[in-house]
């Protein structure tokens, strides 16, 4: 008899267009279906609390639907060199799949590969979670693009993988001891600070798929108007960044049955997956993005690292700058922010008030459901003006005029700064960008 085959969910916590998950199918033998949640390892950055939250969900979610087609969902905790080789001795497993991981964290991966493959066992790991792999798309050069629009125009060229369908039903592997999820404590207790969170989300690959449904049939027809964050979103964000529904399902559905109006808005919707594949792309390459400037340059620029006063201000949505305010209480209440004001409120931090990026980037990377290890310093770096294809540092963005733009009448910012709150501002703006500037010119010279 073949022995079990165990499939190690990371990032991918679906049973739809999951090639691992198809590759032990394959095997016609037994399957251990198994999370390990391991913040012990190097290059394993621990979560925040909000995406502590949403993996507590999904993986609730994901294990309802694997016992709903016979299977079991185990749960193990620990460093994964140790606890993935104790399994495969524990189970007599002869093949272990999963998805790839584009962090440092594949480092790991690639360890485990080779140590397992001596040990005599199949070990494959696949393409599942990104539109096309890091290392497809390069310059002529064979350098990783550090331009957007290139690397966008090169990997649309790509022809792009059709998505596996889910499973009907899981044959049960051996019965092993599995963590109990609430012993993770992945869920805030003393204070309890999720209301908000409960509210907006429903984590799962189910509702992931209801909220792609929802877009393109009723929302996508309007997203000629996504700068306007009074404007619905597609809301996917937190489901890609669990891996619930992959960019490749995304990219079926926007090239399907769609009302003109809607057609006309998908290759814009699309290039903003494009931002994802790229930061996932410099990412790659650059395996220390949240922690070191893309652009070494910016070594020298003269941000504070004061965490003090202004900072807790910012944080809670008490600047005194009403769009600045209304997103980072948006951000608060519900673990996300519309992108447009995600780079006004960043950029008020980064130039405004000077402090470095890598402060706002742990912030957002505590307090947001779809934090990643790409997209969360990828874009601060953006805005900051170190990272690739940034806005020039001396792009400072107003508030003001952007809330005039955007939020013309002002509905986002009643929404969630009425009139009775709002404050004097902690900075003036003309000084402060004046300030940015004089910073910025010191590192050019």
């Amino acid at each position: 008899m073949t022995g079990p085959s165990i499939v190690w969910f990371r990032d991918d916590l679906r049973l739809g267009d999951h090639p691992a998950l198809r590759a032990a199918l394959d095997r016609d033998a037994p399957v251990v279906l198994l999370y390990l949640f391991d913040e012990e390892s190097p290059g394993i950055r621990p979560l925040g609390g909000a995406t502590r939250w949403w993996l507590h969900h999904s993986l609730t979610a994901l294990a309802a639907s694997i016992e709903e087609r016979g299977g079991r969902l185990v749960l193990r905790r620990g460093a994964a060199d140790e606890v993935l080789p104790a399994l495969v001795a524990e189970t007599g497993a002869e093949a272990v799949f999963w998805n790839r991981r584009y962090s440092a964290a594949r480092e790991i991966d690639a360890r485990l590969k080779a140590r397992l493959r001596d040990g005599g066992l199949e070990v494959a790991s696949f393409a599942a979670n990104l539109l096309v792999e890091p290392w497809e798309v390069t310059t002529d050069a064979g350098e990783p693009y550090k331009v957007f629009t290139p690397f966008w125009r090169a990997a649309r060229e790509r022809d792009m993988r059709d998505p596996l369908p889910a499973p009907r039903t899981l044959p049960a592997g051996p019965e092993v001891p599995s963590d109990a999820l609430d012993d993770w404590e992945l869920l805030p207790i003393r204070p309890d600070w999720a209301e908000g969170l409960r509210e907006t989300w429903e984590p799962g690959e189910g509702s992931a798929h209801r909220r792609l449904e929802h877009f393109a049939d009723h929302d996508l027809a309007d997203y000629h108007r996504r700068d306007e964050p009074s404007v619905g979103t597609s809301g996917l964000s937190p489901h890609l960044r669990f891996g619930e529904i992959t960019p490749a399902q995304i990219w079926r559905r926007m090239h399907g049955d769609l009302s003109p109006a809607a057609r006309k808005n998908a290759a814009k919707f699309l290039s903003e997956l494009g931002w994802r594949e790229f930061n996932w792309s410099i990412l790659y390459a650059n395996p220390d993005l949240a922690t070191k400037n893309y652009r070494p340059q910016f070594d020298a620029f003269p941000w504070s690292w004061d965490r003090g006063a202004e900072v807790r201000a910012w944080q809670r949505g008490e600047t005194g700058i009403p769009l600045v305010d209304a997103g980072m209480r948006e951000l608060w209440r519900t673990g996300v922010m519309h992108n447009r004001v995600r780079m006004v409120t960043a950029s008020f931090l980064v130039k405004n008030l000077l402090r470095h990026w890598r402060i706002g980037e742990e912030w957002f990377w505590d307090t947001l459901v779809d934090a990643d290890d790409a997209n969360n310093p990828g874009n601060w770096q953006w805005v900051a003006g170190s990272g690739a294809d940034a806005a020039p540092y001396f792009r400072v963005f107003n508030p003001e005029l952007q809330a005039k733009k955007f939020d013309p009448h002002g509905h986002y910012i009643r929404q969630w700064v009425p009139a009775e709150e709002l404050l004097a501002p902690i900075v003036d703006l003309a000084d402060s960008r004046r300030e940015a500037l004089d910073a910025y010119a010191s590192i050019r010279r």
